[in-house]
């Protein structure tokens, strides 16, 4: 029996040393396993949502509305008025049917706007007209007593620029101003200068001046 002992301790011993060339090996892959397990199981990072690229969509709605600008002063700048009008964020602009505007210059001088179809800028400043597009300047008697006959344009587009004053066309117009009729492929009003710069095929008929009148 003590033989039997002694042979069966050894045999243990023996398989201990050899367990123990092994642990390092063993220890290893139990902490490979355990940190793939951590790795699989931590919750992950949220990752940041992509900027997705502005869409040509509005983001509101007006129907049967009226918008009004002022200036600094509270004097009353341009007044819109439209059936229906839809904003557009990607390009701050805001479409207006059946649009009419009214305008009034710091010199005091009146101009109306009608359209099917306006397309206004963000703070109102230019605004295009598509459609049986008429802009149209009211007569009106300056300091100097100079007066200034009704002027008026007419097209399937024009452009019109409120703070500066201005009327741009790249499409055939009719340009009325008093008893004067002119036409024009192309056209660009300048009122600050008074010139109209008639482009392509240009027509006119110059009334004949009233007695006494000025020009």
């Amino acid at each position: 029996m003590a033989m039997d002992f002694k042979q069966g301790w050894a045999l243990l011993r023996m398989a201990l040393d050899r367990a123990s060339l092994y642990l390092p090996i063993i220890l290893m892959g139990a902490l490979a396993l355990g940190t793939y397990w951590l790795v699989r199981n931590a919750p992950r990072l949220v990752q940041p949502a992509a900027k997705e690229a502005p869409i040509h969509e509005p983001d509101f709605f007006m129907r049967d509305f009226t918008v009004k600008n002022f200036l600094g002063t509270g004097q009353l700048r341009s007044e819109m008025t439209g059936k229906e009008g839809r904003h557009y964020p990607d390009t701050d602009t805001l479409e207006v049917d059946q649009v009419r505007v009214r305008s009034i210059s710091p010199q005091g001088l009146v101009t109306h706007a009608s359209a099917d179809r306006g397309l206004s800028n963000g703070d109102g400043s230019e605004i295009q007209l598509f459609g049986n597009a008429i802009v149209v300047r009211d007569a009106a008697v300056q300091p100097n007593g100079r007066v200034l006959p009704r002027l008026e344009f007419r097209g399937e587009f024009l452009h019109a620029y409120v703070d500066t004053e201005r009327v741009r066309s790249d499409r055939p117009v009719i340009l009325t101003r008093g008893s004067d009729r002119f036409t024009a492929d192309a056209m660009d009003y300048d009122h600050l200068s008074g010139v109209a710069n008639l482009q392509g095929r240009v027509r006119g008929f110059i009334a004949p001046p009233t007695p006494g009148a000025r020009r």
